[in-house]
């Protein structure tokens, strides 16, 4: 589990370290906040477009293969951010090859815990250690990003990914399939590109508002293609022999929803983020690592509620965990949104973000087992690459909605909007998880 846990860390820290970095970045390279904000968001927009694709490809190279491969991928796409001399290369290396990396790397993960255990407690309690190594990451990446770029530089925090990365692959070693390969199966090269590009142009026309507004053509236009787009991905699999992703995965309720609620989680997690870092530099005045320390309360919250996880599924249903980590992130990210305004002190954020931090590490658990394990072990493979898909798709989503709306509201305090538009998005979180059944009810 150790090798399986470090990786998943790894990635989410790297989602979550550039936010406290944005203005150090955007000065060296000669580039902007929205810059910055487009090459984070093209780096999780490019493991949900390409997760469903690197589950697949697990099935035909092998778990372990695919594994080992997508960490060399991250690493020599970190070396590269690292080296950067302008904004060209660093979208290279970072939301390119890092991105396509946690797309190789991050399946197999998944697909191996459920394989490995048959009873849910255990099973939770291992998902419960990957989620809590992603949710340590995710959190802790604006502290250790804001202590090494305060410290050192942004770009030690890239070549940090490469020791890691390095390390990760010594002990993979370690790391062996127990379910022997089938038959080898062909590559949907047709799904594949139709799902990428639908999810692709969609998160672009949402990164467009930023610069044209929401009435713009220029942001309906890659809209409306990219629903098209999606349509037909959903025409292709209804038809083709041996499609990328099965069409009969979303005939699960219990699935589909769990999968909503994870994109929601990951959208309010990334937005909150992004919006509170982008504040605190841009008009707090803050340095990465006092960023980074305002931030520690969630980094707690999260470790907290994830450190419990297996005893709070043993004591507690899925959904009921997944419905109340949506009500108390609700209620931090309000209050956040009503205790912080220019003139208040920092620890105004101290109680919303504690309360953010525990509401999203009680769900991440219990969201990714309900799914998972709404499924036989031989659907594992597929149904792992659509859940990964759906939280990068929520984290995707969460930096270019929270950026646009900071970047277009006028005539109020923009940073509180998007707060209200994330608080919002968590209610509805909430709603959704109040329809998942019962256990033991028809799905």
């Amino acid at each position: 589990m150790a090798p399986l846990a470090l990786a998943q860390f790894i990635a989410s820290y790297a989602a979550t370290t550039m936010t406290v970095s944005i203005s150090a970045i955007a000065d060296d390279l000669g580039t902007t906040v929205t810059g910055v904000q487009t090459t984070i968001t093209l780096f999780t927009l490019t493991m949900a477009a390409l997760m469903v694709t690197g589950s697949r490809l697990t099935d035909i190279l092998g778990r372990k293969a695919c594994f080992v491969g997508g960490l060399v991928v991250y690493g020599v796409g970190a070396l590269l951010a690292a080296l950067a001399p302008g904004p060209l290369l660093l979208t290279l290396g970072y939301s390119l090859l890092e991105g396509i990396g946690s797309a190789l790397m991050i399946p197999p993960i998944y697909i191996l815990v459920t394989v490995l255990f048959d009873d849910v407690a255990t099973r939770a309690r291992n998902f419960g250690l990957v989620s809590a190594a992603g949710g340590l990451g995710a959190a802790a990446g604006p502290l250790i990003g804001g202590l090494v770029t305060t410290g050192v530089g942004w770009r030690a925090s890239f070549l940090l990914q490469v020791a890691v990365v390095a390390l990760v692959l010594v002990w993979s070693r370690r790391v062996v399939d127990p379910v022997p390969r089938g038959p080898r199966r062909s590559f949907d090269v047709q799904g594949a590109v139709l799902s990428a590009a639908g999810l692709f142009l969609v998160v672009v026309g949402i990164l467009c508002t930023g610069a044209y507004g929401w009435a713009a053509w220029q942001v309906w236009v890659p809209v409306g293609l990219g629903a098209v787009v999606l349509w037909a991905f959903s025409r292709h699999i209804r038809t083709a022999a041996d499609p990328l992703c099965p069409p009969w995965l979303f005939r699960s309720l219990v699935s589909n929803l769990g999968l909503v609620t994870q994109l929601l989680q990951w959208l309010v997690l990334q937005g909150a983020f992004f919006v509170i870092s982008v504040y605190l530099q841009e008009a707090r005045g803050l340095d990465a690592i006092r960023t980074g320390l305002v931030l520690i309360p969630a980094t707690i919250g999260m470790l907290a509620s994830a450190a419990v996880a297996e005893r709070m599924a043993r004591r507690h249903s899925l959904r009921g965990l997944v419905r109340t980590g949506f009500a108390i992130t609700a209620t931090g990210v309000a209050l956040v949104w009503i205790l912080v305004d220019a003139e208040t002190s920092l620890l105004a954020f101290a109680p919303g973000l504690l309360l953010l931090g525990t509401g999203i590490g009680i769900m991440l658990t219990a969201s990714v087992t309900l799914v998972q394990s709404a499924w036989p072990d031989p659907a594992q493979g597929a149904i792992s690459g659509v859940s990964r898909s759906a939280s990068n798709l929520g984290s995707s989503l969460g930096t270019a909605l929270a950026g646009s709306i900071v970047a277009t509201t006028a005539g109020g305090p923009p940073f509180a909007t998007a707060l209200g538009v994330l608080a919002g998005v968590a209610i509805a979180g909430l709603g959704v998880a109040l329809l998942l059944p019962r256990a033991g009810q028809p799905a």
